[in-house]
Parts: C-alpha cells; sequence; structure tokens
C-alpha cells in the first residue's frame, strides 16, 4: 500500500512539474477596455474569448453620462479633457498582477480621432514598459491611426503593434486578426 502511495505522489508531482512548464512559455494576455456606451465593450469580450485572455473594464470613477458624452457641447465633460493633453480621467485603480501580461490589448471609442484621455490614465498607471501592447477601437468612421502615433510617440518604452477599428467585426474576423498578430 505505501508503496502504491509513493508511486501515486511521485506521477502526481511529475504532472504538475510538467504542466507548470508548460505555462511558463505561453504568453499571458489582457484585453483590457474602456466603453462608454457599450459598443467597445462587446467587441472586448469576443476578443478576450477568441484570445483565451483575461478581460479587465477601465471603468472611470465617475461614469460618464449621455450628456457627458455629447461632443457638440464645447462644455461636455468629453470635450473638456479631449481639448486638454493633460487631462488624466480618474478610473477604479483594480487591475491585479499588472506586471504579469505579457501582451495587452486595450480598447476605446475614438473621441477626436485618438484615444480618450482615460486611456493615458491607464497606462501610466500600470505602465507597461517592455510589454506588447496593441489597441482597438469602436468609431463612426475614424481610424486608429492618430492613436497609434500619439502613444508610440508618448510612451516609446512600449513595444506598440498598430492596431484596428472593428467596428461590427464578427468574431471570426477579430480571431483572424489577433492570431495574425501573435
Amino acid at each position: 500500500m505505501n508503496r502504491l502511495f509513493s508511486f501515486l505522489a511521485i506521477a502526481i508531482a511529475s504532472f504538475s512539474l510538467s504542466a507548470c512548464g508548460q505555462n511558463s512559455n505561453e504568453m499571458k494576455t489582457l484585453v483590457a477596455y474602456f466603453s462608454a456606451t457599450g459598443t467597445t465593450e462587446a467587441v472586448a469580450k469576443d476578443l478576450a474569448e477568441v484570445t483565451g485572455a483575461t478581460l479587465y473594464e477601465i471603468k472611470p470613477e465617475v461614469k460618464y453620462t449621455d450628456a457627458d458624452l455629447d461632443w457638440r457641447d464645447k462644455t461636455s465633460r468629453s470635450s473638456v479633457e479631449m481639448q486638454d493633453p493633460g487631462s488624466r480621467p480618474a478610473f477604479v485603480k483594480d487591475l491585479k498582477d499588472a506586471d504579469s501580461y505579457d501582451v495587452i490589448f486595450i480598447g476605446f471609442p475614438v473621441w477626436w480621432y485618438t484615444a480618450p484621455t482615460i486611456i493615458n490614465s491607464f497606462i501610466e498607471e500600470y505602465g507597461f514598459d517592455g510589454k506588447t501592447v496593441i489597441f482597438f477601437a469602436t468609431s463612426g468612421g475614424s481610424s486608429l491611426d492618430k492613436a497609434n502615433a500619439d502613444f508610440k510617440a508618448a510612451y516609446p518604452e512600449i513595444k506598440w503593434i498598430a492596431g484596428k477599428t472593428l467596428n461590427n467585426a464578427a468574431k471570426e474576423d477579430i480571431k483572424s486578426w489577433a492570431d495574425g498578430l501573435l
């Protein structure tokens, strides 16, 4: 009986060690997103599912209202934030083990041809130096060109891969795009 118990213990320990070795070679991926209306959230959920990534919502400390998002009103919260390059809206800082991720997808709605300034808040809080960061966005018609250029210049210590707008993208298209990047 003791021999059987010893054999099982050794077998379990060997299996556990080999499983740990396999996981250490895989890249750990995060899909972080800010979504004011739910559009970007839907894409983020699909991206996290097809990549097997951890999903994380970048939540503003004060939720945006419809009035805050009125881009035609120069005094709306979003308009004021986007006109101030130093604006860093507060967000709930509850991301665990940020340093453990190798690849970070960051999603957002395009505002004024670039990322909302809450994305700067997120990047500056968690750093991501030396990590691979890829944007994805939803937009009424703007591309990610300005956001990709703005953030590459502002945070040169991050390994940037140019992102993509994923408006109404099917899950298969999101998977194909993500698979081509990693």
